[in-house]
């Protein structure tokens, strides 16, 4: 186990040591007005294999959905092979009718599976309560069950997916455009990163049309040449690079030993006494490398520390004040 830890903790470090380049606009960003919608509904898994509902409020829902088609029952019934769930998906922006959606579905009852299931077709509200898609099709819950496995956890049955599951019916209104401008927005806020956007953007035009408002928006005003073709200036806004900025952090698992952290993230002077360990960070330096948490991990590795060891110390420095970066456990 302690070495199957330590290859993916040497993993995590190489690639967080690594200098990212710029980046392109679109993947740290996006246009106000261009976002996902949720959408949620309540319908009917059946077909299950007397793992369904026990109650009546199944049984109550499908006679109902029978009158709908006028298909008159005499008599109520009973059935363990169907169940109530709800449904959800998400519907991305500028959607047109026909195209398909991912859906989740989950049990709403006391149903035992949904595996083998069929959902009928639900329809899928917004927020706003107007259907804008309706799903169908096959609920599939995992692959086969793993036996006689350490660490695998059961599969969650009451759970399920249905891919591609729901047709769009209609297309939710999305505006980007407010004034002869557009809004870009950053997915991680941040002062820096939407300071240098706005310059990066300006400099690929030769003029100046954006202005970053707070740490998460940045107004861009359309030029006049690009008036009557919008989405080719949307195109190069997108493909404008940014170096972005980020605060240094450091993500600590506790269950599976591993750490995450940029290459760059500073300590300060110190001396701790740890079990065998005696490390001192003198002068900036780490031996005779720079006193990066990188640096000092490499060390401490080279001294045969586990990663617990490693882990404990790094959350002592962050306690004593000694790690100029944000200590985030997880």
């Amino acid at each position: 186990m302690v070495k199957k830890t330590f290859i993916i903790f040497s993993l995590i470090i190489m690639l967080y040591s690594i200098s990212f380049s710029a980046v392109r606009l679109k993947d740290i960003a996006y246009f106000r007005g261009a976002r996902d919608n949720q959408l949620f509904g309540i319908g009917v898994v059946t077909g299950l294999n007397g793992t369904g509902d026990s109650g009546k409020v199944t049984s109550e829902l499908l006679s109902n959905m029978m009158k709908n088609l006028n298909i008159n029952i005499q008599n109520s019934f009973t059935t363990k092979n169907s169940a109530i769930v709800f449904v959800f998906a998400d519907i991305p922006a500028f959607y047109k009718e026909g195209m398909k959606l991912d859906v989740v579905v989950t049990a709403a009852g006391d149903s035992k599976s949904l595996e083998g299931g069929y959902l009928i077709q639900t329809p899928l509200y917004g927020a706003d309560g107007q259907v804008y898609a309706v799903a169908q099709g096959s609920v599939i819950t995992g692959g086969v069950e793993v036996s006689n496995t350490a660490n695998l956890q059961k599969r969650n049955k009451v759970n399920g997916t249905i891919p591609q599951g729901a047709i769009v019916e209609n297309e939710i209104p999305a505006n980007i455009v407010s004034n002869d401008t557009v809004t870009v927005l950053l997915r991680n806020p941040d002062i820096t990163t939407a300071a240098r956007t706005a310059l990066s953007i300006n400099a690929q035009f030769g003029q100046k049309l954006a202005k970053a408002m707070d740490p998460s928006a940045i107004r861009v005003k359309i030029p006049d040449v690009f008036s009557d073709d919008l989405i080719s200036f949307l195109a190069l806004i997108e493909d404008v690079e940014i170096d972005p900025d980020s605060k240094a952090k450091i993500v600590i698992n506790e269950k599976t030993g591993t750490i995450v952290f940029g290459g760059n993230v500073k300590i300060a002077d110190f001396t701790i006494s740890y079990g065998n360990f005696v490390i001192t960070v003198n002068n900036g330096k780490v031996g005779d490398n720079d006193a990066t948490i990188y640096n000092l991990v490499n060390a401490l590795k080279a001294a045969g520390a586990t990663p617990q060891d490693i882990i404990a110390i790094i959350q002592n420095l962050s306690s004593a004040g000694y790690l100029y970066a944000e200590l985030v456990v997880i």
